[in-house]
């Protein structure tokens, strides 16, 4: 699905991602962790192709076809999705029609038909109940009077309505308590399928206490430095990542 060869990644003149490469196959959940710096937002913001990060070298290949020259909007219509670490507010656009918009360029993209209102406040109500969100805020501007934790399950009510093959989940977990990160767990989970992929950036292991990953990866100074099951995410929680940088420099 996603192959990531020799990525070098500059912003504004400052190298920050150094020869990364990362393979990830339908059906699969990557983890990224890494102190603060070491390139995993950088990652995540260069897969969907926003301003300022520029590609030195490398490749970066999704469903077969190169992204790098692709506009952020193409990538998304084509599948890629990116949750934000912080997202962002809308004011004056409500979520319903933010979300029906941007689900029928998709369509449009695809040479699919539009869904129609009816429809899509149908297929809405389906999905709002699993991130624990009442109707009342499909009516309200886009993440506008949020708490945090509800900014995030926004996000997943965005994931599963737009329904990509990969998603970059970027600090999904961060500020949530445990009822809201159950919860973002579980759309998380009822999200994933054998023909999808998942790219989630944390700094913690709590979340994965409610997932299943199948790899680890530990970003340092912008290269994967080491990579295992989820054993691996609870070595870092105990150990921290002076051992990974000591091991990487041997």
């Amino acid at each position: 699905m996603l192959n990531i060869s020799n990525l070098h990644v500059s912003v504004e003149g400052k190298k920050i991602i150094r020869g990364l490469n990362l393979n990830i196959n339908s059906g699969e959940i990557h983890v990224i962790m890494g102190p603060n710096g070491s390139g995993k937002s950088t990652l995540s913001n260069t897969l969907a192709g926003k301003d300022k990060y520029t590609i030195d070298s490398g490749e970066i290949v999704f469903n077969n076809s190169s992204i790098i020259e692709k506009s952020p909007e193409d990538r998304a219509c084509e599948g890629i999705f990116l949750s934000f670490q912080y997202p962002a507010s809308i004011a004056g656009v409500n979520n319903m029609y933010f979300l029906r918009a941007a689900l029928n360029s998709i369509q449009k993209f695809n040479d699919k038909e539009e869904i129609d209102s009816s429809t899509f406040l149908r297929m809405i109500r389906e999905k709002i109940e699993i991130v624990g969100l009442d109707e009342s805020f499909i009516k309200r501007s886009v993440n506008v009077g949020f708490s945090g934790g509800e900014k995030k399950r926004n996000e997943i009510l965005q994931m599963i309505m737009l329904d990509p093959k990969l998603a970059i989940l970027d600090e999904t977990d961060s500020g949530l308590d445990i009822d809201a990160l159950k919860i973002v767990a579980n759309g998380i989970n009822g999200f994933m399928s054998k023909d999808k992929g998942i790219l989630l950036i944390t700094h913690y292991q709590r979340i994965l206490d409610y997932l299943s990953p199948d790899y680890i990866h530990v970003l340092l100074d912008g290269e994967i430095v080491k990579s295992g099951d989820k054993d691996l995410a609870q070595e870092l929680e105990k150990k921290g990542y002076s051992w990974i940088r000591e091991l990487s420099t041997t």
